[in-house]
């Protein structure tokens, strides 16, 4: 009798000890089940990637950005050009003085050359006016001479097609030429005189008058009409009688 309560006995023991096992294995399994609720707290960690994404423009933002980012391209560009101009200043101030230089040069007038005036056979009724430097020194004849025959009350007018593409400059000694037409060949023109005196004045660089008019004398008499007109200032005899 002794025997069979100890068997019970220990047998409840063995269940009771196996429900306690049991209870504490559903309770570590239980323990175990708020890793999915942690998870499940921490969902909004994918969108990490969305926030780190935010570096990059997003629609609105990076339109902004992208501005920015050609704001910042011009200006890397501008001081790009600014370095590359940095090395272009030599031959732009080389430029300026090469042109305050030409600038610096007297302007032709009576005291430094000399005028005379012949006619020509070809083309008719023409003369050839010729300036020579007297100087030392290079001396700008700037656009054409004005002339006046006899006691003519205005220069005649130039023809604007004989307009050379630069100044013309004369190195000392040589010499720079006008064309002139005194009348109409076929007899068209009017109000025609005969004359000896003839004075020839040079203009500056404003088209201002430049220096005194010179008295140059002619060899014969010269007949002008209203058809009288000038040549520009030009380096060659020829270009000055195409006109």
């Amino acid at each position: 009798m002794r025997n069979l309560r100890f068997r019970r006995a220990a047998r409840t023991s063995v269940l009771g000890t196996a429900a306690l096992i049991a209870a504490l294995s559903l309770t570590a399994c239980q323990g175990s089940d708020p890793a999915p609720a942690a998870y499940d707290a921490e969902a909004p960690v994918p969108q990490q990637p969305a926030d780190g994404a935010s570096a990059a423009p997003a629609p609105g933002t990076g339109t902004d950005k992208g501005t920015a980012g050609n704001t910042g391209t011009s200006g890397s560009g501008s001081e790009t050009a600014e370095d590359s101009g940095s090395a272009a200043p030599k031959p732009v101030a080389a430029s300026k003085q090469q042109r305050s230089g030409s600038g610096s040069l007297p302007t032709c007038t009576g005291t430094n050359t000399k005028l005379t005036v012949t006619s020509v056979p070809r083309p008719v009724n023409h003369m050839l006016l010729t300036v020579t430097n007297t100087g030392s020194k290079a001396c700008n004849a700037f656009s054409y001479p004005t002339l006046r025959f006899g006691e003519a009350q205005s220069v005649p007018p130039v023809f604007e097609e004989s307009k050379p593409q630069a100044v013309v400059t004369i190195a000392p000694g040589q010499s720079a030429y006008a064309g002139i037409r005194t009348s109409a060949a076929d007899g068209s023109g009017s109000n025609g005189y005969s004359t000896k005196d003839l004075a020839v004045g040079f203009q500056d660089a404003n088209a201002g008058s430049a220096g005194r008019m010179v008295s140059v004398p002619l060899s014969k008499e010269a007949y002008v009409d209203s058809t009288l007109a000038v040549t520009y200032w030009q380096t060659d005899m020829d270009d000055a009688l195409m006109y």
